[in-house]
């Protein structure tokens, strides 16, 4: 921060965090082809592989260890 500046930046780490795992999230959608390139023709089946693929990531990233 700029010790000259007038007006403080407005800064959230609540938001900035948020911001962050959203933008993690659609850079992991991205890996996989079928959402990455668009195969689906009607927004209906891609909104479906949209929602598998974001259970798919889910699950791999809150599976235990066990």
């Amino acid at each position: 921060m700029k010790p000259n500046r007038k007006d403080p930046i407005c800064f959230s780490k609540h938001l900035y965090r948020a911001r962050n795992r959203v933008e993690r999230f659609f850079n992991k959608i991205k890996h996989y082809r079928r959402i990455a390139t668009r195969y689906d023709k009607t927004a209906e089946s891609f909104l479906a592989a949209l929602k598998l693929t974001a259970v798919r990531i889910w699950l791999r990233d809150n599976e235990s260890t066990s």
